[in-house]
């Protein structure tokens, strides 16, 4: 045990003064702080730069059809565009495009006849949907005229063209749409750490047997107390990172919620359910047990550092399969499919594959969970079993990186 607490302590300090490792997780705090902060940095540029006899609006001009009514077409307008000061014109189209170009107006509408009408826009972006929302005006003041030359008047006419069906949504089960961001997010974020750290795992291992040093430590310290040392001391190192980089975002929104209230992206991803976490913390340590100690055991056979890359891609291509099949499954709204379920009892795909269902599925059962997390769990004791003797086999090897058949006889004879 004290070997383990040994080895654990100098594994943890390695990861405190990496470089590296500092210097990705306050990257990745600062971005957050910049995503986060946006809007309220952004809003103060932007009244700082106001005056206060200026508007806050663009300018959105409206040229009015002959036998039309300015104000009722430019009333029309402004409540289909409220972003926008929307004013009425009678000026000819070239003193409208010079007025644009000067970018005296954000952009025109000029109706050429009650069902049609030209937008002018200087800079037309591909989310501009301006001109779909003028053909609904249009279309309803058409109607409106139609039928207020029918005998309506012109309020019958309004109230309606204006009358709205409401339909409620009562769910009873779990929202997959308002659970699929933070879902998306969770999975993405066990797939990097998992993969990142167990890299980093084998590419340590290979390291101290490339310098040597793994010679004096075989023989001063259990093969079982090194690997777990470096598999937990990684697991905890990730988890420290996780827990800064989410704390720091969720305590950055928290500052600027009253910025984000519109963005429903971004409500939902900070409105994650306790439970949800529990089993993200759950699926985490096990799954990055089971990928960190197939790590080390694989980076204990190879010889030189530049070989570490070969010799995990099946296992990195694994993980990769069964994200790829989780990600699909989201996309589709189906998490239950048959591929799905048989990959939340695989350990390898299960971390990712039960916690999707978890968070998306309404049908899954605790005793799926349980069976589930039963599964992971033995064999997160059975893979560090025999990791840790590849581990120990391993490591005493050199020259040309040894055949998995020659390894597991060594195992077997060990």
């Amino acid at each position: 045990m004290k070997q383990f607490g040994s080895i654990l302590n100098f594994e943890l300090k390695y990861y405190f003064k990496n470089k590296v490792f500092v210097g990705v997780t306050v990257f990745l705090v600062l971005l957050i702080a910049a995503v986060m902060f946006f809007p309220q940095i952004s809003k103060a540029f932007r009244s700082d730069e106001e005056t206060p006899g200026e508007s806050k609006q663009p300018v959105m001009l409206v040229k009015a059809g002959e036998d039309q009514q300015a104000d009722t077409v430019r009333g029309a307008f402004a409540a289909a565009f409220p972003d926008y000061d929307v004013q009425s014109t009678d000026a000819d189209t070239k003193a409208i495009e010079e007025q644009i170009t000067e970018e005296k107006a954000a952009c025109a509408f000029v109706i050429t006849s009650p069902t049609a009408c030209s937008y002018y826009v200087h800079s037309l972006s591909m989310y501009d949907t301006n001109a779909e929302t003028a053909r609904g005006v249009l279309q309803n003041l058409y109607q409106m005229d139609a039928l207020t030359d029918s005998g309506m008047s012109e309020q019958e006419a309004g109230a309606l063209l204006h009358t709205e069906a409401e339909c409620t949504v009562v769910s009873l089960g779990k929202d997959q749409m308002q659970n699929y961001f933070y879902t998306y997010i969770m999975i993405l974020a066990l797939y990097m750490v998992i993969l990142l750290y167990g890299q980093m795992v084998a590419t340590n291992v290979a390291t101290e047997k490339s310098s040597r040093a793994m010679e004096l430590l075989i023989t001063s310290a259990r093969p079982t107390s090194m690997m777990f040392g470096k598999v937990i001391a990684s697991c905890l190192a990730g988890l420290l990172q996780l827990a800064v980089v989410f704390g720091s975002a969720f305590l950055f929104y928290n500052i600027n919620q009253s910025y984000w209230e519109d963005s429903a992206i971004v409500q939902s991803l900070f409105n994650i359910p306790a439970g949800l976490l529990i089993y993200m913390l759950i699926f985490f340590v096990l799954g990055f047990f089971i990928y960190a100690s197939l790590y080390g055991a694989i980076g204990s056979t190879a010889s030189k550092v530049e070989d570490i890359n070969t010799s995990v891609m099946p296992l990195t291509f694994l993980f990769v399969i069964g994200l790829v099949v989780v990600i699909y499954s989201i996309s589709s709204g189906d998490v239950d499919n048959t591929v799905m379920t048989v990959c939340s009892y695989v350990p390898f795909t299960s971390p990712i594959a039960m916690f999707a269902r978890i968070a998306m599925s309404s049908t899954v059962a605790w005793y799926e969970i349980a069976i589930s997390i039963g599964i992971l769990a033995g064999s997160v004791a059975g893979i560090g079993v025999l990791a840790a003797k590849i581990y120990r086999v391993g490591v005493l090897l050199y020259g040309t990186t040894p055949r998995l058949g020659s390894i597991l006889k060594a195992v077997w004879r060990a």
